[in-house]
């Protein structure tokens, strides 16, 4: 049975909630196809699909369920009213026993407290009402040991259940002091409180033989459904008083005092097991239309790849040639008609509908561009080797005349560095061989007695991969006589040491954007002998796959840092195709991209409007149950 079915079947059986069902599947379509993927920059980044539908989805299923709009009232469930007055009962007894402290009374709730109005039956109450205790885990951390008692913080408190496997561990000792504070028992809530993931919350499981620490928030709930608040605290209404009320900045905190004052929507208690149980129904079934939509996305992404890698490992000489118009109805005149590319052309529709596969597309036609089978060769053009020639004059010229340093010389070019064979006319040569490149400016040093200039400088944030985001330049204070040795020139390749992995040898070529700008010592300088269009081929080279690849293999590595150095950075293997064919393929390349860029443009603009789309059907399902 399609999902779609089984969400209507099992929000009608009950016979009161058509209106809800449709609410739910009226626009499947739309909660299915608000996606976005999210930035894939990094090493073992985990999940790359952003299924904001969906999540849109879960959030109103959860929001009707606090407005009790999910499930039907029953006349005869006994009300709030009756279960507050248990639950204070109780509590009074537990005090008076001295197993729990007595509560500070806190004030009514106020009409303007109250976001919505109520059913019959309900109650608005603070969430220290129906708890016996609100606390967090130690303040003062005990002492971590290699194995012992689990102490467990904000990292452990996933979203729906608790992680045990990268836990600390302290002392017996030091764990009995510290469930003396905190004394975790399945079916309380845990709540982060503190940091980047606060208001993510999980029950307590069966095994709850652990600690806390302060970034751990402690909620008891007494004679109450622990699903129910569990996901009452999963809704938009608590998740908005959970982030109106945190402080600080970088490392925001939620006091225990502000979770005990937020306003609760309160249930009879039968009508609590109902909504769980309608609310696990209904996130199964969100659960198997994410999984549906997870593989389908994923089936796709692996056919583009490897439709495009037959395009990129195809034997024939026959080129890749012009497009046409940058439109997927015309996707059949985009290529001439390689067997490899028809395949692609056929289905252009169909496979190009994503962010992710038009980031593809481009970078498979970056590394057709760079391997010579973006355009035909011509037998007449002057061979690469006579270029070479001249740009090696150049050099020789401005080291005697001093204007640059003669290198080290580098190792000859091995057989096994060579990422492919090269088309007639093409040759291989080392970076250093066609570039000066130079080390830019080092802060923090100590200039005291120089006269200086302060200057504008680019900085790794700065040097985008292709593109210079000049948004935020700052300025550093050099010595005047080194002003012109720092100064960056039109046509200057920028090349970013590292950072991140996706940082490091990003690319992008400086057009006098400013006045005058310098760089930082974690950009490289890398000026060009022979301009004539060599800037634009050399950075398309740099940021092709081969380059990134070289890259990678050579940097400095940390967990999750890496960077080149001057001598890596000289040695990285350019392909340098005659100064023709160089022309026309950057002239075809720059052309090309700018079309899927043109199609990118368009799938945002209409990614935006699902998402709008989305969220505005949220609202509506929600004005139409008020």
């Amino acid at each position: 049975m399609a999902v779609e079915q089984l969400i209507k079947t099992t929000t009608t059986k009950d016979g009161g909630n058509v209106d809800n069902a449709g609410a739910i599947i009226d626009h499947i379509d739309v909660w299915s196809s608000a996606i976005k993927t999210r930035s894939t920059a990094g090493r073992g980044s985990s999940k790359k699909l952003n299924l904001h539908g969906i999540k849109k989805l879960r959030e109103l299923i959860l929001e009707l369920a606090v407005r009790g709009l999910l499930v039907p009232q029953a006349p005869s469930d006994e009300p709030a009213s009756v279960l507050l007055e248990k639950i204070a009962a109780e509590k009074a007894r537990l005090v008076e026993e001295k197993k729990i402290k007595k509560q500070k009374p806190l004030p009514e709730i106020g009409e303007d407290e109250k976001p919505f109005e109520l059913p019959v039956g309900w109650e608005w109450v603070r969430l220290q009402s129906i708890t016996s205790k609100i606390t967090d885990g130690d303040h003062k951390t005990p002492t971590r040991i290699a194995v012992g008692k689990r102490m467990l913080s904000a990292k452990n408190v996933r979203d729906g259940f608790v992680e045990y496997e990268n836990c600390d561990f302290i002392s017996e000792d030091d764990y009995v002091k510290s469930r003396e504070r905190c004394h975790p028992e399945q079916g309380d809530l845990l709540m982060v409180s503190v940091g980047g993931t606060i208001g993510r919350s999980s029950l307590v499981p069966k095994d709850s033989d652990f600690s806390l620490v302060r970034s751990v928030a402690l909620i008891k709930p007494i004679l109450f459904n622990s699903n129910y608040l569990k996901y009452s605290a999963d809704a938009p209404l608590l998740q908005d008083s959970i982030h109106s009320n945190k402080r600080g900045g970088a490392q925001p905190c939620l006091y225990l005092s502000e979770i005990s004052k937020f306003p609760f929507p309160m249930p009879p208690l039968a009508e609590q097991h109902r909504i769980v149980t309608k609310v696990n129904e209904l996130m199964t079934l969100c659960d198997q239309l994410e999984q549906q939509q997870e593989t389908s996305i994923t089936a796709h992404q692996t056919l583009v790849e490897t439709l495009l890698g037959t395009l990129v490992n195809a034997q024939s000489g026959s080129p890749l040639t012009a497009m046409d118009g940058g439109n997927a109805e015309n996707a059949g005149a985009i290529f001439g008609a390689t067997q490899a590319w028809q395949r692609i052309a056929d289905n252009f529709d169909t496979l190009f509908t994503t962010e992710h596969s038009i980031q593809q597309l481009k970078q498979t036609i970056l590394q057709l561009a760079v391997m010579g089978k973006l355009v035909p060769q011509d037998s007449n053009d002057e061979p690469a080797s006579v270029l070479l020639e001249k740009i090696a004059a150049e050099k020789a010229r401005l080291v005697e005349e001093k204007k640059i340093k003669k290198q080290k010389a580098l190792p000859e070019i091995g057989e096994d560095e060579k990422s492919f064979g090269l088309p007639v006319g093409w040759e291989w040569c080392r970076l250093e061989d066609v570039v000066d490149i130079q080390g830019g400016i080092t802060k923090g040093r100590k200039l005291s007695g120089r006269e200086t200039v302060c200057i504008p400088y680019l900085s790794v944030a700065n040097v985008q991969r292709s593109y210079l985001n000049l948004d935020n330049v700052k300025e550093v204070e050099i010595p005047v006589e080194e002003r012109e040795r720092y100064e960056v020139l039109d046509g200057d390749l920028l090349i970013t040491e590292g950072g991140d992995w996706d940082k490091v040898g990003r690319t992008a070529i400086w057009r006098g954007e400013l006045p005058y700008v310098a760089h930082q010592n974690h950009v490289f300088k890398a000026r060009v002998f022979l301009l004539d269009q060599s800037e634009i081929w050399l950075e398309k080279y740099l940021n092709s796959p081969f380059s990134r690849d070289y890259f990678a293999g050579s940097s400095k590595q940390t967990t999750n840092l890496a960077s080149i150095n001057k001598t890596q950075l000289r040695g990285c293997l350019i392909a340098v195709p005659p100064a023709q064919e160089k022309n026309k393929i950057v002239s075809k390349l720059e052309s090309i991209q700018s079309l899927c860029d043109n199609m990118l443009e368009r799938i945002k603009a209409a990614q935006t409007t699902q998402f709008n789309l989305t969220d505005a059907i949220t609202e509506k399902a929600l004005e139409e149950k008020l």
